[in-house]
């Protein structure tokens, strides 16, 4: 089997995902398996539960793999700024959703 199927497999599920809840209504309470229904709030809130799983990865792929310390530094420097970029664009898209909602209230 090609590498290629664990990158297309998992794209092609995100994608089918994202269409049926495009336009539905988004999730504050509760647990929710779909990432798409929810709001930007609890995605956000969901992005910081993924760091103690983030750790977890990294150290299996420390204990498992046999890499020199600069790929060490490069895989822990790729998965923070993975987790900051998307707890910044959750936090960003929320504080923006909020601002539309209040000024639309008015």
């Amino acid at each position: 089997m090609s590498i290629l199927f664990y990158f297309i497999a998992p794209f092609i599920a995100a994608t089918i995902m994202h269409a049926r809840s495009k336009n539905t209504e988004k999730v504050n309470r509760g647990f929710v398996f779909n990432h798409y229904k929810l709001t930007y709030r609890r995605r956000m809130i969901r992005s910081l539960w993924n760091i103690p799983i983030f750790i977890l990865i990294y150290l299996g792929i420390y204990w498992i793999t046999d890499l020199n310390a600069t790929e060490y530094i490069i895989l822990g420097m790729m998965f923070i700024l993975l987790g900051l970029l998307d707890f910044l664009y959750n936090f960003i898209k929320w504080q923006k959703h909020e601002k539309e909602i209040s000024f639309s209230e008015r």
